[in-house]
């Protein structure tokens, strides 16, 4: 068996959770965390470490939280880490080109999706959005560019009706593990085949933003439906009623021909709250009112007589 890699591990949200416990769990070394600095979190706003910092406390690896890798001082200490590879994931600072040739075999970035595909911030709910079929992660060797770097490994799982970017996030995660550990075996084995990127097969996930998360009735129902399940867990689909945000978390298209003006709600039943679009109508299953609690929409429309009423 080759040695074990003395590996830098460069992470901060909920994401990147699975990738550095299969490192942990691997036998490789961790010698150092790489996280974004402590942020206030919570309704007391109190300084709270990133997931990725609490898992390598409790193993006891060092944890390091530059500001920023731009500045000598902070290259020179990951330099004299003296690291066999840096693994990167939804890190959240952009690495120089200094930082990206300091380990022996550089840093390789852990992306969810199949490059060239959604580049970018946003892949996992774009990918959704567009109705994708499928997507998957890749394993990519980094450069200086926004994930243009060569492609070392891919896996690929469907994207199903039911899946929301939470769903798909979680899969994805463990999907993404797993593929770095074969591509840490391939790399050991001098097994690795580096693929460039096609760019004429570019796409670019951009970062999501509340504004965009308002229904739009007026849209066809698959694509409402899509963009619903793409913003769950943030930043969610949502609705006006009674001058009141009412967030949707889930829907599903309808095999129902009922019709109203977009928005209009046609009925409520054991299924949910179906709502025309501009095509047929869908169900929402799933919502929270304002100041309220997730709930079955069947449960929010029972309380109030919401048929023939507007959303939006």
């Amino acid at each position: 068996m080759s040695a074990p890699l003395r590996v830098i591990f460069a992470g901060t949200p909920e994401f990147s959770v699975a990738p550095l416990q299969a490192l942990i769990d691997s036998g490789h070394d961790v010698i150092a965390v790489y996280t974004q600095p402590d942020r206030p979190a919570g309704r007391g706003r109190k300084l709270t470490a990133s997931p990725v910092k609490q898992l390598a406390l409790q193993h006891e690896i060092p944890v390091f939280q530059p500001e920023s890798l731009r500045d000598t001082e902070a290259q020179q200490q990951l330099a004299d880490l003296n690291a066999d590879i840096m693994i990167v994931v939804a890190y959240g600072l952009i690495l120089p080109e200094t930082v990206l040739n300091t380990p022996k075999y550089g840093c390789l970035n852990i992306h969810a999706s199949l490059l060239p595909r959604w580049r970018g911030a946003a892949p996992i709910q774009r990918a959704i959005e567009a109705g994708d079929a499928e997507t998957g992660v890749t394993i990519m060797q980094m450069d200086v560019g926004l994930d243009t770097g060569d492609m070392l490994y891919k896996v690929t799982t469907a994207i199903t009706e039911d899946d929301s970017a939470q769903t798909l996030h979680d899969r994805l995660s463990t999907l993404g593990s797993e593929a770095l550990m074969a591509t840490l075996n391939q790399l050991q084995a001098g097994l690795l085949k580096p693929q460039q990127q096609d760019e004429s097969q570019v796409t670019y996930a951009h970062k999501l933003s509340k504004a965009e998360a308002e229904i739009d009735w007026n849209q066809p129902a698959e694509q409402l439906v899509r963009r619903i399940q793409a913003f769950n867990p943030w930043p969610v689909a949502f609705t006006q009623l009674e001058g009141k945000p009412l967030r949707i978390l889930q829907a599903r298209v309808s095999d129902r021909t009922d019709s109203d003006a977009a928005g209009t709600v046609l009925k409520v039943e054991k299924q949910g709250i179906l709502v025309a679009t501009s095509t047929i109508p869908i169900w929402l299953t799933e919502v929270q009112p304002a100041g309220k609690k997730t709930m079955h929409a069947y449960d929010f429309g029972q309380s109030r007589a919401l048929t023939g009423r507007h959303f939006g």
